[in-house]
C-alpha cells in the first residue's frame, strides 16, 4: 500500500507554447505496481492550460480545486471544484484555468497512456 501525500512527489512543470503553467505528479502509476491504471495530479497555475489533444485511450478527470473550461467538440464547457469528466478515446479536448487561484484536477489513465 501506498499513502503520501501528493507535494511529496516531484512535480514536472509544463511551460511552453502547448501547455503553459502546468505542474504535474505521478501519485500513483507503474512504480507503485499499479498495472490497470495511472493516477495524476495537475495543478493549473491562473492562465494555465494543457494542449489541446486527442489519443487512443478514455481518461477520467476530478476537478478538487479552482474552476476552470473543458474544450470539446469545439466548445467550451466551464468546471469546477467537484466536477467530473469523461473523455472518450479520439476526442479531442483541453483544460484552461479561468480563475484566480491554482485549478487542481485527479486524471486517470490506462497503462498505454503516457505517465507524464
Amino acid at each position: 500500500m501506498k499513502i503520501i501525500h501528493y507535494e511529496d512527489i516531484e512535480a514536472k512543470h509544463f511551460d511552453n507554447e502547448a501547455a503553459k503553467a502546468i505542474s504535474g505528479r505521478v501519485l500513483i502509476g507503474k512504480a507503485d505496481g499499479a498495472d490497470h491504471f495511472c493516477m495524476r495530479l495537475f495543478e493549473f497555475s491562473p492562465g494555465g492550460f494543457s494542449p489541446k489533444h486527442a489519443h487512443p485511450w478514455e481518461h477520467e478527470i476530478f476537478f478538487h480545486a479552482g474552476q476552470g473550461e473543458v474544450l470539446s467538440q469545439g466548445t467550451w464547457t466551464p468546471v469546477k471544484a467537484g466536477c467530473a469528466i469523461f473523455v472518450p478515446p479520439g476526442t479531442e479536448h483541453q483544460i484552461r484555468n479561468t480563475g484566480q487561484g491554482r485549478l487542481i484536477m485527479i486524471c486517470l489513465v490506462p497503462p498505454a497512456a503516457p505517465e507524464l
